[in-house]
Order: C-alpha cells, then structure tokens, then sequence
C-alpha cells in the first residue's frame, strides 16, 4: 500500500509561481527557495518546518532548478529534497554537537558535476535540568548494560530507515498529545548528579492513558518495550523523516500500519526512565534528532 504522501502541498501552483516571479526579480522568494548564497535569510512564517541554523535546529537550503530531484548529502548520509523541477530545497537536521561555524552538504544533480552548498551554523546554549530516577536507570547492571547495548544496535537500524517516499511538503505537524511542555528540546540533562546526553526530545505532561496522535501521515516501522524510552512507537513519514513516541503505557499499532494525520498510535505513560506520566517525542531528519517545535504552530 502507498503511503498517502504527495511530492508537492496544495499550494504547489501557488508556490511555482512565486518562485517564477522571485527569479525574475518580481518577488522576493520564500525563505526554502533563497540562492544559496544568501544565509539566513528570513522566512515566510507559513514554510514548514521553520529553519533554525543552531545545533538541533534544520537548514533549508535551495538547490535550485533540475528538471529531476537532486540527491542532497551530509557526509554520507541522505538529506530530505522537497519541491518540483522550478526549485528544489533541501531540509538538513543540524546534530546538536555540531560546533558553530560553516557546514555543509554535497549535492548531485542529473547531468551536472557535484557541488556544495555551505550554510553557517550559529551558536546556542540550551539550559539544564536535573533529575532524581531510580539508581539502576543511571548505574545500569550487566543485564541492563547487556540488555541496553542490544536494543540501541536494533534502534540504529530503525533510525536508518530511508524511503523513496516523500511526505508533503508542507509538513506543519500537530502536537501529538494536549498539555504542558514539561521539558524542551536540548535540555543538559543530569541524572542523579552525572551528566548526560542533551533532552533529544519534547516532553509533555499528560496522564498516563492520554490518547497519542500521528502529527503527520506516516507507516509504523517498530513498536517495542525497550528499556530506558519505555513503550516506544516510530513513524515514518518518507524521505528520512521520523518520529518517535516514547514512555508509553500501551501502543494500538503494528508494523506496517499507515496512519493518517490525527489517526490515534498509543497512550501516554510512565514506562523506563521517567519521574513521571508523559510523552517525549522526538523528530529527526537525515538521522539527526531535530527540535520538534520547529515543525509546529506556536
């Protein structure tokens, strides 16, 4: 079954005509069709999801005309292309390590040498959170250690998932679940006094049993109890974009089910490393985990 995904938004004649007029000097183009060469240049607030040039945050960067998809890289790994043959942009998630400075991705279009299109990263200082959890979720035992390094090579494999499919360009998401954000994106996070990775994710308050909701279409590509994210569901929505859904109390999808916007996936809970009931969702482009409020209203 095909995914329920679109190349283009409903207002791709809309979209191609600006990027017409923009090239004529007529207007000026939409932040994801901005030449190469002018860096961070502001955007429509309507294009999603909105570029942020910081660590955790998303390029989007033009590629300009082909008459087919460019293939764009960071490194050696594949970045999402959107558009039609009049302009094509690249969305490129920004690893929360990376240092400030220039960055850049390759690029290869069809009948045309390699090229790179450089993009300058800007720096940002997330906050800190300290939290108390149970001595065995920081100090894990061999069984968990043992447990723990089998499930992060079998989630590798899920975050390599890259389809052909590409989801609509438009992707403004709805937030899976109501309620406050009890943690953001890029947090420090310090567990029992250790330090540890940044907050991949968004955390919102919810009690246990919350129905959670697909933001965007997408195909469920792994359910599982795993041992610190708990009850866990990924979607993919194509072209290297996915999402994740952790701590959950219970997960009402399998492998293989296509899931349409709002469409219910699980419930909220309080499973592995938690003080508390919540969902952390997290967003990651090209597999990089992303800031999911980039990609929502508000």
């Amino acid at each position: 079954m095909n995914l329920p995904f679109s190349d283009l938004p409903s207002s791709a004649a809309l979209n191609r005509r600006s990027a017409v007029l923009g090239a004529l000097g007529l207007l000026a183009l939409p932040a994801g069709a901005a030449a190469p060469n002018k860096k961070n240049k502001p955007q429509a607030p309507d294009v999603w999801p909105h570029a942020l040039l910081v660590p955790g945050g998303i390029a989007r960067l033009s590629l300009g005309p082909a008459a087919t998809r460019p293939k764009a890289f960071t490194g050696d790994v594949p970045v999402l292309v959107l558009g039609d043959p009049i302009e094509w942009t690249a969305l490129v998630g920004i690893p929360l390590a990376t240092p400030p400075g220039e960055a850049h991705i390759s690029v290869r279009a069809e009948g045309k040498p390699e090229r790179q299109i450089a993009y300058t990263v800007a720096p940002k200082q997330y906050r800190e959170q300290r939290l108390t959890v149970a001595p065995r979720r920081v100090d894990l035992s061999p069984e968990d250690q043992a447990r723990y390094n089998k499930e992060r090579d079998h989630l590798a494999g899920v975050m390599a998932t890259l389809t052909d499919l590409r989801p609509d360009a438009a992707l403004q998401m709805r937030v899976p679940v109501p309620g406050r954000r009890s943690s953001s994106f890029g947090l420090r996070r310090v567990f029992n006094g250790q330090s540890r990775n940044p907050h991949s994710g968004m955390d919102i308050a919810a009690g246990t049993g919350t129905p959670v909701l697909a933001p965007l279409a997408g195909k469920v590509i792994d359910t599982g109890d795993y041992l610190l994210p708990g009850g866990t569901v990924w979607l993919d929505h194509g072209g290297g974009l996915l999402t994740m859904y952790c701590h959950l109390s219970r997960w009402d999808v399998k492998v293989g089910d296509v899931l349409k916007v709002g469409e219910p996936l699980a419930a909220v809970g309080a499973t592995g490393r938690v003080t508390g009931p919540h969902l952390h969702w997290g967003v990651m482009l090209n597999r990089t985990m992303v800031d999911p409020a980039l990609f929502v209203a508000g």
